[in-house]
């Protein structure tokens, strides 16, 4: 089961986190966007090529210290069919450097349609006769708010392919109370029942570790909800947003660990791509920043919890 990969890298490398590959173009160095400028233009080309190279001098650095990226499809698609190509072309990349890789995505459609996401960013596409992997992500991220039509047909794809989804469940931004919050007539939150469904789902989905195939995106800023969630989902690997620029630190994490210190990865994205700005580092050492501070993230991190056991 896909998880189970993930969750045996990160107990080989003691480290619980993955590297979110947002770019902006603002955290680039200047020398990088200067020669994608130069050979492609100041346009979407340019713009998509400067993000590629950016993306795989990070990988580069990080691929030893942390075992997975998470690239935000939104950051790519911005940038056009160029974008999304790189959006490829980065986690062909990330896969090479044996990277498992989280498509963060937040697809959410029914039937054929979500068929058709599943197949295209998790799955295979036929082509008279050929079998063709489109972007080939060991996982995607899932809004799951329009119930099981939207999450079933996900399913039997990631048991055919070895993949994984993580489904929204107590998400990290300001405003998640307003809906996700919400009670039932028997006093339980939205966010705890879909949370369940995720344990319900994931029975079609079992792991070798006590973790199904289904997972759940958790917030860091709500650590309270993170500490239920961890006890009423046993089974439930979580996705953790909200480290670092959002707010969230390593004490604020750790409720969504298990007692060996398992059930969780937690993300970083801006903390770890602006490092170099925020160390005033020279442009050219901007991989370097970023894995010192994914070093300091996992050290962080790790001190909180113990040694990860299987």
């Amino acid at each position: 089961m896909s998880f189970d990969r993930l969750i045996e890298k990160i107990a080989e490398m003691q480290n619980p986190t993955v590297a979110g590959l947002d770019p902006k173009l603002a955290y680039i160095p200047s020398y990088i966007k200067e020669k994608a400028f130069a050979q492609h233009g100041k346009n979407l080309d340019g713009a998509a090529a400067a993000i590629l190279e950016y993306n795989k001098g990070l990988i580069d650095a990080l691929c030893g210290i942390v075992p997975a990226v998470k690239p935000q499809c939104a950051y790519y698609e911005m940038y056009g069919w160029q974008g999304v190509k790189t959006l490829h072309d980065t986690v062909a990349y990330a896969r090479e450097k044996g990277m498992f890789v989280i498509t963060d995505g937040k697809r959410n459609d029914i039937g054929t349609t979500m068929e058709a996401y599943a197949a295209a960013h998790l799955g295979t596409v036929d082509v008279e006769g050929e079998c063709c992997v489109p972007f080939n992500g060991d996982a995607l991220t899932v809004n799951g708010y329009l119930g099981s039509d939207g999450v079933n047909p996900l399913l039997s794809i990631c048991k055919e392919q070895d993949k994984g989804i993580f489904i929204l469940v107590k998400t990290s931004n300001p405003s998640s109370g307003e809906l996700q919050n919400r009670t039932f007539d028997d006093g339980k939150t939205l966010y705890a029942t879909m949370g369940a469904l995720c344990e319900s789902w994931g029975e079609q989905l079992p792991g070798a570790h006590g973790y199904s195939g289904v997972g759940a995106v958790v917030g860091a800023t709500y650590p309270e909800q993170l500490k239920e969630l961890r006890t009423a989902l046993p089974h439930t690997f979580f996705l953790v947003p909200g480290y670092g620029a959002q707010g969230g630190g390593a004490k604020d994490v750790a409720p969504a660990f298990d007692v060996n210190g398992c059930g969780a990865i937690i993300n970083a994205s801006r903390s770890i791509l602006c490092a170099w700005q925020k160390q005033n580092a020279p442009e050219a050492d901007f991989a370097k920043a970023a894995a010192a501070e994914a070093v300091r993230m996992r050290d962080e991190i790790i001190g909180e919890i113990g040694s990860i056991q299987l």
